[in-house]
């Protein structure tokens, strides 16, 4: 777009957009912190990603409305921004995958870097519906009072946003299955958790006797039968052992165990920080991961036509 055809209140909706779609940008950002490797620099990223995505949805409508069509072609940079995004976080995260107590896991690792592109597209959107509705107020509706028309745009912005943020949410382990506290015990080198066998690496007397004095366990029962189909996944068991260990961190051993029977999944280990109901909210606050979503409806398939 040409500055020097840019009017004031041209001038006054792309930045109202663009502080808007930023402030989206922050407001879920808070909902990352416990996925993000690096909280400073991590923050500064995502806020100048965000920046840049509001301010390219903020220009579009009005490059469009003084018909310079040619500027809204730059459009398409936004995708290839976004797409870089989420492989910045994909590579970042894989790369710090030795470092860990223990593995996220590449599931894990996808569904954050995805995460993190989706949130950039907020912001994105709420700009552009932002700058949308101010336009319309002003150009089709013919609204003369420009704060109420910004008012208006923020309304119909941040409304977008709540509703977005709703319809992406996912769900998390806590709200498929029953998280408690296992009953650990060690017999002859061998580990168990409510009498279910888990592992046999406990093959000297100071492990048997670190496990028995400090080790930790939970069990997971899924709520309904089909929910197994998502705690069986091994990227899913691996993620939640991830949050756990990250919450409480290891001193040293962690174990993921699955029972073929009803489906139950236990997590040991021997953690610095001693502490049950931690371990227990780490678990439950574990994301579902969409690779392993799926949904129980559709199988309800009627084949006898």
């Amino acid at each position: 777009m040409d500055p020097t055809e840019l009017t004031s209140n041209e001038l006054i909706t792309i930045i109202s957009a663009i502080v808007l779609g930023t402030l989206a940008r922050l407001i879920t950002i808070k909902e990352d912190f416990r996925q993000y490797p690096s909280y400073p620099n991590g923050y500064l990223i995502q806020i100048i990603t965000g920046f840049v995505a509001a301010a390219l949805g903020a220009v579009a409508i009005p490059a469009l409305l003084s018909k310079n069509f040619v500027a809204v072609t730059f459009l398409t940079l936004a995708l290839q921004q976004f797409r870089d995004v989420r492989k910045m976080e994909k590579e970042s995260l894989s790369d710090l995958e030795e470092t860990e107590f223990t593995y996220r896991g590449k599931a894990y690792i996808d569904g954050i870097a995805k995460t993190f592109e989706a949130r950039n597209y907020l912001a994105f959107i709420v700009a552009l519906t932002t700058s949308l509705t101010i336009s319309v107020l002003q150009n089709a509706l013919k609204v003369e009072n420009l704060p109420l028309c910004i008012a208006g745009g923020a309304l119909v912005g941040f409304g977008l946003l709540y509703y977005l943020q709703r319809f992406t949410k996912g769900k998390t382990i806590g709200d498929i299955a029953e998280v408690k506290e296992g009953k650990v015990a060690v017999k002859d080198s061998s580990l168990y958790v409510d009498d279910m066998y888990v592992s046999n690496l406990l093959g000297t007397d100071n492990a048997e006797k670190l496990f028995t004095e400090e080790g930790m366990a939970v069990v997971i029962f899924p709520k309904e039968n089909h929910f197994r189909i998502n705690l069986d996944h091994f990227g899913q068991r691996q993620a939640a052992l991830f949050e756990a260990c990250r919450a409480l961190g290891v001193k040293r051993y962690q174990f993921t165990r699955k029972d073929y029977e009803d489906g139950k999944v236990m997590i040991a280990l021997v953690p610095i920080k001693k502490d049950i109901d931690a371990f227990i909210e780490a678990v439950k606050k574990c994301p579902l991961l969409e690779s392993t979503k799926k949904s129980h409806s559709v199988m309800k398939t009627n084949l006898k036509g």
